[in-house]
C-alpha cells in the first residue's frame, strides 16, 4: 500500500478525475431528479396549501448544503490532482476493484494496509463504511494527520516470510484451518486474534488484502491475511457473497496462499498483481457451522 515511487501518475489521476466526477454527476442526476419532483409537489401544494411547503423546502435544502459535493469527495479531487506520489497498484490492477465497488457500494470495505491509495477507496465507497489496518504505527499516525477521515487501526503480526511454507503446510494439514468459525475462536495458527472487535463482528462486503509487508524474509508476510481473510468471508452471516482482493500476486506467498485458503474455484479475475476471488458465506441459515459444504470446490480442494 505504501509507494516506492511515482506509477503511471497520469493515468491515476485520470482514473480517480473520471470516477469523481461520474459521482458528482449522479449527484447531479439525483438532485435534478428531486427537484424535478420538488417542483410537481410544490405545485399541488400551491394549489391546496398556498405556497407555504416549497418555501420549507428551499430553506432546508440551502441549510444542508444540498448543491456541494462531499467534502470527502472534493478532497479527494484535489489530493489526487495534485500529488505526485501514486499507489503502487496500476491503473488496470484498481480498475478491478473499483468495478465492483461501482456495483456494490456505499458498503462495508475492509483493506489490509493503509497508504497513498486510502483516500482513493474511501471515495470511491462514499456512504459506505471503509476500514484501514496497517501494521505500521508511524506511518498509521502520518497519514492520520493528513487525513483524519479515514478509519484505520494497528494491527500486530506474529509471522515471518521465512515461516510461509510451515504454516502452507500446517493450514493444510490442520482440521481446525478448515472450520468456518469466528477467526478469535480458531485453533488454526493462521487466524489473526488480535483485530479490533469490530472488524470480526462487521458483515463486510469487500476485503482487500494489500498489506502487511511481504517483500523481505523478516517481514510479517500476508499469510495470515490471506487466511483470515478467507474465513471471515465464508463466515458471512446470513448468505451472500464477499469480494476478496490479493494484491502482489507475482511473489509466492501472495500466489500460493490465495489459491490454497481463498481457492482457485472461486478465483474470478486476475489482473496484472491483483487477483479478484467471490467467496460465498458457508453459514447461508445463519446457524450452521459450514462442516456441510467443503473449504473449497471439491474439484480444487487439497
Amino acid at each position: 500500500m505504501k509507494s516506492k515511487g511515482p506509477l503511471k501518475v497520469l493515468n491515476l489521476k485520470a482514473i480517480i478525475l473520471g470516477t469523481a466526477l461520474a459521482i458528482l454527476a449522479l449527484l447531479l442526476v439525483i438532485r435534478s431528479s428531486y427537484n424535478s419532483s420538488s417542483s410537481s409537489d410544490d405545485a399541488s401544494a400551491t394549489n391546496s396549501e398556498d405556497t407555504v411547503a416549497p418555501t420549507v423546502r428551499k430553506a432546508e435544502c440551502a441549510h444542508q448544503s444540498c448543491n456541494k459535493i462531499p467534502a470527502s469527495l472534493a478532497q479527494a479531487i484535489v489530493h489526487y490532482t495534485t500529488s505526485n506520489v501514486t499507489p503502487q497498484q496500476t491503473l488496470d490492477e484498481i480498475s478491478v476493484s473499483a468495478r465492483v465497488l461501482e456495483q456494490k457500494s456505499p458498503c462495508n470495505f475492509l483493506v489490509f494496509g493503509l497508504g497513498y491509495d486510502s483516500l482513493m477507496w474511501s471515495a470511491l465507497n462514499y456512504g459506505g463504511r471503509t476500514v484501514f489496518l496497517d501494521e505500521d504505527e508511524a506511518w498509521i499516525k502520518q497519514i492520520s494527520r493528513r487525513f483524519p477521515m479515514l478509519e484505520s487501526y494497528r494491527v500486530t503480526y506474529d509471522t515471518k516470510v521465512t515461516q510461509a511454507k510451515e504454516l502452507m503446510e500446517h493450514g493444510l494439514g490442520a482440521s481446525a484451518c478448515k472450520e468456518v468459525k469466528d477467526p478469535r475462536r480458531s485453533a488454526c495458527r493462521l487466524a489473526l486474534k488480535g483485530l479490533p472487535g469490530e472488524v470480526y463482528e462487521t458483515k463486510w462486503d469487500l476485503i482487500m488484502v494489500d498489506a502487511p509487508t511481504g517483500f523481505h524474509d523478516e517481514a510479517p508476510g500476508r499469510m495470515s491475511a490471506i487466511y483470515t481473510a478467507g474465513v471471515m468471508a465464508r463466515n458471512r452471516e446470513g448468505g451472500g457473497e464477499t469480494d476478496v482482493f490479493v494484491h502482489d500476486v507475482d511473489r509466492n506467498v501472495e500466489d500460493q496462499f490465495s489459491k490454497a485458503f481463498l481457492c482457485e474455484g472461486y478465483l474470478r479475475k486476475q489482473q496484472g498483481r491483483i487477483r479478484h476471488f467471490t467467496i460465498p458465506s458457508h453459514r447461508a441459515d445463519g446457524d450452521g457451522d459450514g462442516s456441510e459444504r467443503p473449504f473449497c470446490p471439491a474439484q480444487y480442494s487439497h
